[in-house]
């Protein structure tokens, strides 16, 4: 079984998708979202196998919610645009539909999606990463990571109250760490998930009692941090 949110603005786009579903027994929808940050917040506390997700949505659209959703399962995008059907592969999307979307279609895109269920891997331990400080290479465990913050053509890996100035950008070091484990909330900050101890609408704080501001343009991550 295979539980599963419907995210679109258009509540005829929710009703199609349900009657192609009623032949399908294995799916199981348990909410219907009508915009991005909605079903951001229902993420934070609740899990999904599978999104139905649109694409033009207000507030947020379905690719920036790609973009910052922490754990993401499997998704099949259902749009009227097909001009986002690359960029959507590039975030691993299983499937992309085009509205309207017909019964064939949509059953071809679930049989991806079960395929991939049968061939997923075993999730492997996070790997340590390796950074270079000063002229050392040190070897550092994500888990011991508690932020990272920008510092010009440097990064400052703070692991709790232990600061490493490690000599890479933060995109190129965002880039070796699990991204499951990790939420970029400004332009100098990306935060490991499980260090944020408490939120508001501006700021987060995280285990070391350090509160970090929140970025205008990242605030619908905050959903998915608690």
């Amino acid at each position: 079984m295979l539980n599963t949110l419907i995210i679109d603005d258009e509540p005829l786009a929710h009703k199609v998708i349900m009657h192609h579903l009623v032949s399908h027994t294995d799916i199981n929808v348990v909410k219907h979202c009508y915009n991005a940050t909605e079903a951001l917040a229902w993420l934070a506390s609740d899990s999904a196998d599978l999104l139905f997700l649109d694409i033009n949505m207000p507030a947020l659209s379905g690719m920036d919610m790609l973009k910052v959703l922490a754990n993401r399962p499997q998704v099949i995008i259902v749009s009227a645009y097909q001009e986002f059907a690359l960029q959507s592969y590039e975030l691993d999307v299983t499937d992309y539909l085009l509205k309207p979307v017909s019964a064939e279609r949509l059953s071809l895109a679930l049989d991806k999606v079960r395929s991939r269920v049968v061939s997923a891997p075993v999730p492997a331990l996070p790997q340590d990463i390796v950074i270079k400080v000063d002229r050392e290479q040190r070897r550092v465990a994500p888990g011991d990571i508690t932020y990272l913050e920008a510092y010009g053509n440097y990064v400052k890996v703070w692991c709790g109250d232990t600061m490493l100035l490690a000599n890479s950008t933060l995109k190129q070091l965002v880039a070796q760490l699990p991204g499951q484990m990790f939420t970029q909330i400004h332009k100098s900050y990306v935060v490991r998930n499980a260090a944020v101890i408490a939120r508001d609408s501006e700021s987060v704080m995280l285990q070391n009692k350090q509160r970090l501001k929140v970025g205008k343009s990242f605030k619908a991550v905050l959903a998915s941090l608690l």
